[in-house]
């Protein structure tokens, strides 16, 4: 999805899997730099985009740089997280804007353990959003739905797609979410395809769903075929509202999945790869040049690794609230994709990271001292990290 009023989605953060292992790679050069034997990197399941996608560059990685090059999936975001910054037996993780703001922060089950900055090193993919309505419908645009008695899919089993659908949909037309639950049926589904299918089938007015899934492509060829409702790019006052529910969705046109979303502003969905803060900057920007000089030659190794160029990072740049390692920042300075006011919003993300990781240990300190178990389920607990962090401003996407 190329994201026109902003600029595609930031990406990848690269870790040392084997930095503590193999030492400090401290050599400016990149010609000269140590890179260590056995590169891990870490996705999302064996099912997921993130996995095929990285097994497609691994090796071209491994041929070029001469290394090892293991991709290992790891389902659990939680897991994933703590094998990057606590065990750091993975070198990269593949993880998304959303849940990386979610660790940076601390929510949920993030809260409980000890906080490590990360920053960005390259992009890795983006998946479009929109609401699809049935192609007969009388609903064209997004004011439509301010009608009432409107049915909405709401699905059941993912709580980003619940914000999106209960808060983020009534915010941008205006509504609080208590208004939207008045205003709106909400029609439940227990799956992403059948939340897809119920315009077609009848049981839905409208649903969120990603333009480039195979049901959308099954959906497409129905009788009556889909619509897709524009959420106009330059109405400032929605996607604030939008934002406030999932702030790090990135408004754009679409450009991938369905012919009949092509053409269509609607918002993005990316996934990064992530490091920590402490990556070596010689590392960083050594596999920053990699992925920007390769990309020719592995983008076609999987369809979501063409959303790796630098052309997708450097649009994301102008609306990503993340910090970028500054190895990267080094390699985009170099090649004249770095401007001042990129090097203003890093230092900006790198302060307010500093200051949600300074709050953080010094609520687990407390919690430590007064011995609360640190748990999310633990409203003592909970109640000690809220103190700490109050008024504390967080990341969203930039408009």
């Amino acid at each position: 999805m190329k994201v026109t009023p902003l600029k595609a989605l930031l990406g990848v953060s690269l870790s040392l899997a084997g930095v503590l292992a193999f030492g400090p790679l401290g050599l400016a050069d990149d010609a000269t730099t140590v890179l260590p034997n056995l590169l891990v990197i870490g996705t999302p399941g064996t099912s997921s985009g993130s996995f095929a996608s990285t097994n497609g560059w691994g090796p071209i990685l491994q041929k070029d740089l001469g290394i090892n090059v293991r991709v290992v999936p790891e389902d659990s975001e939680v897991q994933r997280h703590r094998r990057l910054t606590e065990r750091r037996d993975l070198a990269l993780s593949s993880v998304s804007a959303a849940e990386l703001r979610f660790q940076i922060q601390g929510i949920g089950h993030y809260a409980t353990m000890e906080p490590v900055p990360q920053r960005v090193i390259w992009h890795h993919n983006d998946t479009p959003w929109a609401f699809v309505v049935s192609g007969d419908s009388d609903l064209h645009t997004m004011d439509d739905l301010k009608q009432a008695g409107l049915r909405v899919a709401q699905g059941q089993f993912s709580p980003p797609m619940m914000a999106a659908v209960r808060d983020g949909l009534p915010a941008y037309l205006g509504m609080t979410s208590a208004e939207g639950a008045e205003h709106f049926t909400f029609v439940p589904a227990s799956s992403y395809v059948e939340n897809c299918r119920t315009v077609v089938e009848g049981r839905a007015d409208v649903s969120y769903c990603a333009t480039v899934s195979s049901v959308m492509a099954e959906m497409e060829g129905a009788p009556g075929g889909i619509r897709w409702l524009p959420m106009d790019l330059d109405n400032t006052q929605a996607w604030d509202g939008f934002l406030e529910h999932r702030p790090m969705v990135v408004p754009g046109t679409i450009t991938m999945g369905v012919s009949s979303a092509k053409g269509i502003d609607g918002l993005a969905s990316n996934f990064l790869y992530a490091a920590p803060a402490d990556v070596d900057e010689a590392f960083a920007y050594r596999i920053a040049k990699w992925f920007h000089q390769s990309y020719d030659r592995y983008k076609g190794s999987h369809p979501l690794s063409t959303r790796m160029s630098l052309e997708v990072f450097r649009e994301y740049l102008d609306r990503s609230p993340l910090p970028v390692h500054e190895g990267t920042v080094r390699y985009l300075r170099e090649i004249g994709a770095w401007t001042e006011q990129d090097e203003q919003w890093n230092q900006v993300a790198i302060s307010k990271t500093e200051r949600w990781m300074a709050a953080r240990r010094a609520a687990l300190a407390e919690a430590k001292q007064g011995q609360i178990t640190p748990n999310a389920n633990n409203p003592e607990f909970m109640a000690i990290v809220e103190k700490h962090t109050q008024g504390l401003e967080g990341f969203r996407t930039r408009l």
